[in-house]
């Protein structure tokens, strides 16, 4: 499927609005920072956006979504998908802002992972303009119910050793997914794609979803969500943690387990005080320190989605501890 020239931005009614928070409402987020601006990009209609300057206080755009323009081929793609799109990632590649997403329905895995891309994130205007021009570049990967025995969303982007990009992604089914990708974002097919985690369960299902890789002190760390979100006070989601020398794993826990044989090591789970649960992580390098985020289930908000950001130390040994 060839991707569209299709530009994805337009100007939004002047009546949007945005909201100032110390503690945003968010599922899924991921951050970039452009300039002196942080941005925040998460699951929603047309996809959530907020901007920081400081990671603490953050503008929401209420009412303009960050897509303003939902590609044709996703519905083509993905009989029963509309315009709430979920788990998105971004990355500065080549000069440009390279944005994935995911387009599904729940519990299914015919899905898609769409690519736009863009020269220059921009804030959102004072009269509630989105100014951000996106360039659709089709989808990256889709998977088919009967077809695949993985689900093609919640894509997460790494540069490997190789100093070339790869796409990890993937939700329940076969686990957690890698590719290769080349120069232009598309799959590089002289690398087979291959399961990096998966879970061990009694009777249930594989729950394992979320993947993000963060590379530090010369080891790719490869973060999951184990067992279930989306069900407020009733969520069970929890952040656990291996690494590889190499991008392409095979990636161990600290107790040497491989992750594609259930392993993992806790990096944060609901505290029953202050958040039922917490997953869906994303981790960064801000300057001299290391960003750790996620959503969490707020218990005070009785199982609402909210922003967890802590500092991210690391152990002797390289293991990373949340603050």
């Amino acid at each position: 499927m060839k991707p569209s020239l299709l530009l994805l931005a337009f100007s939004a009614p002047a009546l949007a609005q945005s909201i100032t928070t110390d503690k945003p409402m968010v599922h899924d987020p991921v951050m970039a920072k452009s300039g002196d601006t942080y941005y925040m990009m998460s699951t929603g209609h047309g996809l959530q956006m907020a901007e920081s300057k400081d990671l603490k206080t953050w503008r929401v755009w209420r009412k303009t979504p960050l897509l303003t323009v939902i590609p044709a081929w996703t519905h083509d793609s993905v009989p029963g998908f509309r315009d709430h799109v979920w788990a998105p990632d971004i990355i500065r590649w080549h000069g440009r802002w390279w944005m994935a997403y995911s387009c599904s329905t729940f519990g299914k895995n015919t899905s898609a992972i769409g690519l736009v891309s863009t020269d220059r994130l921009r804030p959102l205007s004072d009269d509630g303009r989105n100014l951000i021009e996106w360039r659709d570049e089709g989808p990256i990967i889709c998977s088919r119910g009967g077809r695949d025995n993985w689900n093609a969303i919640d894509p997460n982007f790494i540069i490997g050793e190789d100093g070339m990009p790869w796409l990890t992604f993937g939700s329940f089914w076969d686990g957690i997914q890698l590719v290769r990708l080349d120069s232009t974002m598309r799959i590089d097919r002289s690398f087979r794609q291959r399961t990096i985690a998966r879970r061990k369960t009694e009777g249930r299902a594989n729950p394992v979803e979320a993947p993000f890789i963060f590379r530090h002190g010369g080891w790719f760390y490869l973060f999951v969500s184990w067992d279930y979100c989306c069900r407020g006070m009733e969520s069970t989601y929890k952040v656990v943690v291996g690494r590889s020398r190499t991008v392409a794993g095979p990636y161990l826990d600290r107790e040497g387990r491989d992750m594609a044989l259930g392993g993992g090591t806790l990096v944060i789970e609901g505290d029953k005080k202050t958040y039922e649960a917490a997953g869906h992580s994303a981790a960064y390098r801000f300057g001299d320190d290391d960003i750790f985020i996620c959503h969490g289930y707020s218990i005070t908000d009785n199982g609402a989605s909210v922003l967890v950001k802590k500092m991210m130390d690391w152990t002797e040994d390289g293991w990373p501890v949340l603050r």
